[in-house]
């Protein structure tokens, strides 16, 4: 299987530098750059990142991790995805959520009370059809249209990535998605992870690509800032947080290791805060490239 990396930036990645990051990773042969949903920040807004680092590239692969598309209508959504796919035939990478990992941001995406799972749902329904069928009319309980018809059809189809850590966040994968990608989870409850998508698509009558398993991660210079600290722990009070951010590259590459032996095969490693991004790229190019197959 093909074990891919992939870099995301930091919260506090400047716009401004976004043109000479994304020449730097295409120059270097990265295989991917991933643009997180953080709307109070100043982070690039996903689908703008993608357009626009797509404009510049002629290999490099872009995506989501992740995007909210609960309280995003999915027809429009389908229309910027087949556009994106239209403008860059096989590099465009969507990975959805149920909702901001930010409660700050959550109000932004507004869904009826208490039915935000069952409108994530639907919407993924609808996405997908959208993109595979034409002229297609649509009553759901939360989303209606008619004579749906979003061209061009990406072809290939668009692989539709779900991210999630819970039991129903799972049987939705196996329903819906054709990838995880996965956040704050160790190695043992990522394999845990993994079975249970797997488990859930067979119920569904699917199957989940064996290397359609992946997993943000998050590497320091040689110690965890203390902000990093208390948001991992805010997150995960249960676990020591160097599980789950690496100090340092020694660390992570440890900790690949044994997400690998879990079964991911894909990964979106991003820096820790206090970490440039072009210094973060060059150590990534010389630490991770040689690690693809």
């Amino acid at each position: 299987m093909k074990i891919r990396f992939g870099v995301s930036l930091s919260a506090d990645a400047s716009p401004a530098g976004l043109a000479d990051t994304v020449d730097h990773l295409e120059a270097s042969g990265v295989d991917s750059l991933w643009f997180s949903e953080l709307i109070y920040s100043p982070s690039v807004d996903p689908f703008i990142g993608m357009t626009f680092a797509l404009a510049r590239t002629a290999q490099l692969k872009v995506g989501t991790s992740v995007a909210v598309l609960p309280g995003r209508h999915p027809v429009l959504v389908a229309k910027q995805l087949a556009s994106l796919a239209a403008l860059a035939p096989k590099r465009v990478l969507p990975v959805f959520g149920l909702r901001s990992a930010l409660a700050a941001e959550r109000d932004l995406f507004r869904v009826p009370d208490g039915r935000r799972a069952e409108v994530f749902d639907e919407a993924l329904q609808l996405l997908r059809t959208a993109l595979r069928e034409d002229d297609l009319t649509f009553h759901g309980s939360f989303y209606s249209a008619r004579n749906i018809q979003i061209l061009p059809k990406p072809a290939p189809p668009l692989d539709i990535w779900l991210g999630g850590a819970s039991t129903p966040g799972f049987e939705r994968i196996g329903a819906y998605g054709d990838g995880w990608l996965g956040s704050f989870v160790t190695p043992s409850e990522a394999r845990r992870a993994r079975l249970a998508i797997s488990a859930a698509a067979d119920r569904a009558g699917r199957v989940i690509p064996a290397d359609h398993y992946g997993i943000n991660l998050a590497v320091g210079d040689g110690a965890l800032p203390e902000p990093v600290i208390a948001a991992v722990r805010t997150r995960r009070p249960d676990l020591d947080p160097t599980e789950l951010v690496a100090p340092d590259w020694a660390r992570l590459h440890r900790q690949i290791d044994e997400y690998i032996e879990a079964g991911l095969t894909k990964f979106v490693i991003r820096p820790a805060a206090g970490i440039g991004t072009e210094a973060f790229i060059d150590t990534f190019v010389t630490e991770m490239l040689p690690r693809q197959n």
